[in-house]
């Protein structure tokens, strides 16, 4: 687990939107810096973390990292809007500022991803914190064997990051196929959710890691195709979104029995999801 430290834990660090890319019409990602130079050129996270962010009078919320600790410099968070903080970062400009503290929670084990077939299963924005793990591993190629991307919205205006679902397609090595729920003029592709897709790939169970993440619906009839398709419950990974408070263990208002969504998540393998009350995801 990757820590900063900070003198107070709740003192969010400045930092400033350094170029603002439009997704969709729901979803925007905020490449950003931290103000202070010299923290920014250390500053450092894991694929599958999160940070709290935070704007005055606005609130604060927890948003993963939709870019990757491979490429340093800039961070990226993709932002839904959900409510009065996310619609307030919608409203912001290039060269505003927002608060930022973290990194938070148990990140993708990369290192146990090592040597697999890695197939990511993404819905909506949920493609945003897979995304940090995808480019991680295009950086990295040769720590990893075949890559296998499905990625799933409503509709074809509603797709996120399609340069980078370009640039995936064209790579020799790894196979990203797109579907939506409901076509619009001029989509030529594939019309159905996301687990239709699992018809036109091959996957071999022994050894394949699964990574899964999206709306609660898609995630839990992933999860079942999943193991229907023989993957055992350690290699399906996924990520579970809780309200969060203070993101370091102290408040719990994040708490699924033992375990906290904040410190012990959001990443969790579908074995440790059977021993947590997390019934919607495994029924």
């Amino acid at each position: 687990m990757i820590h900063t430290i900070n003198q107070n834990i709740y003192l969010p660090r400045p930092a400033i939107i350094k170029e603002l890319i439009v997704e969709n019409s729901q979803i925007k990602t905020f490449d950003l810096s931290f103000v202070d130079e010299e923290y920014n050129k250390t500053f450092t996270y894991a694929p599958g973390q999160f940070m709290m962010v935070s704007i005055p009078h606005c609130g604060e919320a927890p948003i993963s990292f939709s870019s990757t600790p491979s490429r340093p410099g800039t961070l990226s968070l993709s932002v839904r809007k959900a409510g009065t903080l996310t619609n307030a970062m919608h409203e912001l400009t290039e060269g505003a500022f927002i608060g930022l503290r973290g990194p938070y929670g148990t990140p993708f084990s990369m290192d146990a991803l090592k040597g697999k077939n890695l197939l990511f299963v993404a819905g909506g924005i949920g493609l945003a914190p897979l995304r940090s793990v995808i480019n991680y591993c295009m950086d990295n190629e040769k720590d990893f064997r075949e890559i296998t991307i499905l990625y799933g919205s409503r509709l074809p205006s509603d797709l996120a990051f399609t340069a980078d679902l370009d640039l995936w397609q064209k790579r020799p090595d790894t196979t990203c196929l797109l579907t939506v729920d409901q076509a619009e003029p001029g989509w030529n592709g594939h019309t159905g959710v996301v687990t239709t897709l699992f018809d036109k790939i091959t996957v071999d169970p022994s050894s394949t890691v699964a990574l899964v993440c999206g709306p609660p619906l898609m995630i839990r009839f992933v999860l079942a195709e999943l193991s229907r398709m023989g993957i055992q419950d350690e290699d399906i990974i996924t990520t579970l979104e809780r309200h969060m408070k203070c993101g370091v263990g102290i408040c719990r208002h994040c708490h699924m029995d033992n375990k906290l969504v904040c410190v012990d998540g959001p990443v969790f393998n579908r074995a440790e999801l059977r021993n947590l009350e997390v019934a919607e995801l495994l029924t």
